[in-house]
């Protein structure tokens, strides 16, 4: 069932991407080359509920908005930090945050999500710790408060057979 799904959405993709929806042969080596990416996960057994977390898609669009509305906000005050007559108005940080999240998918869009807004980066997954460079004290006080964090979607933990326990 995952795997028919994620051919469906693969292939809806590629259509909404192309736009070729009149030209047999361009749909059918879309469908192809769908079909070809779907084998070769499988085979690769890379096809898991980490790839492609169904129970996440209802979510992503609020979180999208949450992440396009910081990013645009670090960019104003970015912007505004380099167009700055002040003296020193950059007060770089590097800054140990907690990972609230267990899961690697978890993880990876918390780090993802940071290093998307800019002014900040991150440097280092480190146990149950994140380790971020910010651009200025602002920053870093932001994202010490974990509005971010509180932000990414709930990834529920599976038993990872790769390694005989839960995720």
């Amino acid at each position: 069932m995952r795997t028919l799904l994620y051919s469906l959405v693969l292939l809806a993709f590629w259509l909404l991407l192309s736009g070729h929806f009149n030209n047999p042969l361009l749909v059918g080596l879309g469908l192809g080359s769908v079909l070809l990416t779907v084998f070769l996960a499988k085979r690769m057994n890379i096809l898991d509920h980490e790839s492609f977390p169904i129970q996440l898609s209802p979510k992503l669009p609020r979180f999208s908005l949450y992440l396009l509305k910081e990013i645009s906000l670090s960019n104003l005050d970015v912007l505004r930090r380099i167009l700055s007559l002040r003296k020193n108005p950059i007060s770089p940080r590097v800054q140990t945050l907690p990972l609230p999240h267990k899961t690697d998918l978890g993880r990876v869009l918390y780090a993802n999500a940071i290093t998307l807004t800019p002014g900040t980066v991150t440097l280092e997954l480190q146990g149950d710790n994140i380790i971020v460079h910010a651009l200025s004290k602002e920053s870093a006080a932001s994202l010490a408060t974990g509005q971010m964090a509180a932000a990414i979607p709930e990834v529920p933990a599976y038993a990872n057979p790769a390694k005989g326990s839960p995720a």
